[in-house]
């Protein structure tokens, strides 16, 4: 356990405290080890029949129109360890694990792989949306959700001595329960109480980023460390967009590499790559630059390098480069996935 004072100014990742500056490109929305199996099929899960997933069946699988178990976990150490070795070959050096309470959080394996990779692990901590929380945690206070956020960035997280370094992502829903308002409320006073940031998973609804933005605006605190996650999924026209920046939160289109239109958890059509990008040279063009992530959030197996997909490698491999020819400057580019990265996962 590290005292507070010297956390402060440093960023804590699973194999300890480092210095800001050797953080370098950093993907702030990842899950390297994740269980999003939907509680319905947690309960009934159908009969499958043991199979890989492969050429001939990815596709089918990713738009949704298979039910495949596997698909929701990524529990493989070995896929993990190359998968990120891509993505280090390819210019990245640190990403963010969020996987949370309700998704199997696993900090010892998280240490393996950042041993195994040398790349900068930094692990978050919280609960997930309702339906895939613990019976029990619809009992507990703010307060006690506090407790716990605040032990696990300073002494160890679900079972362990791994420490977390950031809050989040920390699950919301539209409407937003009961349960899900008690939870952030812990987490912001966890944000006050560590200097951790705060990663939000808003609702599937065009007004619950803002929802959650003037909740915790309400509670007193800025929200220039609050990281709204999934825009790209959740907000389609530029006036919201502009607004929620106004506020001064950090917007994350942590989608990238997803092309398809097809989104299995949400009648919708999702924006691709090139539509991500105009939405954010939007936000650098109108003065928000210092305000904006991209990540993957990659969380089932299709989205992986093995299985068919993209990878954790697809933004330092063809994003930026993507980005540099569409009128991004360099300074762009570093301040979306260097500067801002650095600045959120310093503890303050």
């Amino acid at each position: 356990m590290s005292k507070p004072a010297e956390r402060k100014g440093h960023v804590q990742t699973v194999l300890g405290l480092v210095n800001p500056s050797e953080l370098g490109p950093t993907l702030m929305h990842e899950h390297v080890f994740i269980d999003l199996t939907p509680p319905p099929l947690r309960l009934n899960p159908p009969v499958e029949q043991e199979q890989d997933i492969d050429l001939c069946n990815c596709w089918g699988i990713a738009y949704g129109q298979k039910q495949f178990m596997r698909n929701y976990r990524l529990d493989e150490t070995d896929v993990a360890i190359a998968e990120l070795r891509d993505m280090k070959a390819a210019g990245g050096a640190s990403l963010v694990d969020l996987t949370v309470g309700g998704l199997n959080p696993q900090p010892d394996r998280l240490v393996e792989v950042a041993q195994a990779t040398g790349v900068r692990v930094v692990m978050g901590c919280g609960h997930y949306v309702n339906d895939y929380q613990n019976a029990a945690n619809h009992t507990r206070s703010a307060d006690d959700f506090a407790r716990e956020m605040i032990e696990q960035i300073t002494v160890g997280a679900w079972g362990t001595k791994v420490c977390a370094g950031i809050i989040g992502e920390i699950g919301c829903q539209a409407p937003w329960t009961d349960l899900e308002q008690r939870v952030m409320h812990g987490a912001i006073t966890a944000m006050q109480d560590t200097g951790a940031a705060l990663n939000v998973h808003p609702g599937r609804n065009a007004d619950q980023p803002m929802e959650v933005v003037n909740f915790i605006r309400a509670r007193g605190q800025p929200v220039d460390r609050v990281v709204i996650s999934h825009i790209d999924r959740t907000i389609f026209d530029d006036d919201r967009l502009l607004q929620l920046a106004d506020t001064g939160c950090v917007i994350e289109f942590d989608l990238f590499g997803w092309e398809q239109t097809a989104y299995p958890a949400a009648d919708i059509d999702m924006p691709n790559d090139g539509a991500r990008l105009r939405m954010v040279k939007l936000l650098v063009d109108r003065g928000y630059r210092e305000q904006v992530l991209i990540s993957h959030d990659i969380c089932t197996r299709t989205r992986l390098g093995r299985y068919g997909g993209h990878g954790y490698q697809h933004i330092f491999a063809n994003i930026v480069p993507r980005m540099l020819r569409r009128g991004f400057t360099q300074a762009d580019v570093d301040t979306i996935l260097v500067s801002t990265p650095r600045r959120l996962l310093t503890l303050i």
